[in-house]
């Protein structure tokens, strides 16, 4: 299958993958199962259940995706981000500027979940009022061909409910990456339900900073958040304290690890990779471990992307999740 299959060495468009702990050796890469929406629906599902992710190909109309991405660059253009010169489109940084003040946010960011100093500071609010334009909130994250997707592959039909909050992340070229994670971690106010769209804007080459998943990561989530929840019994916690994403036992971001290298070697796993085009959407179920890796574009190529979710709502859900991302939510 496409997904067991490891990339070429030697290979022009495949380079060196770094990771916040290092460089993934070559027996730790293998790549994603790619699918395409003319295969049937119920193999579709089939895949969904074995692998714990979905990675569609073009499932969003790319102009629409490609418009976003024009517009938060715009958007971003006064805090000096861009390269002079360069279209907002492309998002190329002005490598001459520190970019360290340029952070990201959400989980594993550099300063975790709260606010930076000084110049990052601006950067960071303008990236979170980015969250409330129309261009983004309603033109890219209501897209009906999204939900009504998720609606058939679940079959939760008129339940399929979208959060409300959202995760719109930037990455620098040379920035600290995301850690390894499930987003169950950050979920715990309800059952286990939701499905997250991962949404690339914008084309993602090989050493821009895509996502990546844990070969069958799912399954050992799943094994992990049982082992929390026996640990979190057995330190006393209530059961309210256990449900935080940033409890005693938990690293204090909410991350398994800071580190895919290491947590690969410690568990056997390959890290599955891919190209992401803008149109692409990667659907994963609450268990599925994943990360990112460090963008090390040559061309300086910021990489945008955002997280979707959606949750059968006949269900319990975590409502915490109903209202937009705001720095130091506790989520």
């Amino acid at each position: 299958m496409p997904h067991a299959q490891e990339p070429e060495t030697g290979h022009p468009n495949m380079p060196d993958f770094h990771v916040n702990d290092g460089q993934l050796e070559a027996h730790q890469i293998s790549h994603l199962r790619p699918s395409t929406l003319d295969i049937p629906l119920d193999e579709l599902q089939h895949r969904f259940e074995t692998d714990g992710y979905l990675f569609v190909k073009q499932l969003l109309p790319r102009d629409v995706v490609l418009n976003t991405r024009e517009s938060y660059f715009k958007f971003l253009d006064p805090t000096g981000v861009l390269k002079p010169g360069t279209k907002p489109i492309e998002g190329i940084f002005d490598q001459e500027k520190d970019r360290l003040a340029f952070p990201g946010i959400g989980a594993g960011a550099a300063g975790g979940n709260g606010h930076p100093g000084d110049h990052a500071a601006s950067f960071v609010d303008r990236a979170l009022k980015a969250h409330y334009q129309d261009w983004y909130a309603e033109d890219l994250c209501k897209r009906p061909e999204l939900k009504d997707f998720v609606a058939k592959l679940t079959g939760w039909g008129d339940n399929t409910t979208a959060f409300v909050r959202t995760l719109l992340r930037n990455n620098i070229p040379g920035n600290k990456a995301i850690g390894v994670h499930y987003d169950q971690i950050f979920l715990r106010y309800g059952e286990p339900i939701s499905i997250t769209a991962w949404v690339p804007i914008g084309d993602i080459a090989y050493d821009g900073g895509g996502l990546i998943y844990l070969e069958n990561g799912h399954l050992l989530g799943t094994e992990e958040e049982a082992r929390f929840t026996e640990k979190a019994t057995a330190s006393g916690l209530s059961k309210e304290e256990a449900k935080s994403a940033f409890n005693q036992n938990m690293m204090s971001t909410g991350l398994l690890s800071e580190g895919p290298k290491e947590f690969a070697e410690r568990f056997g796993r390959k890290w599955l990779v891919a190209e992401y085009e803008a149109g692409d959407v990667v659907l994963h179920n609450p268990f599925a471990i994943h990360a990112s890796t460090i963008n090390h574009s040559e061309q300086g190529v910021i990489r945008l992307a955002t997280d979707l979710r959606f949750v059968d709502s006949s269900r319990p859900w975590d409502t915490r999740w109903s209202k937009p991302y705001t720095l130091g939510d506790g989520v």
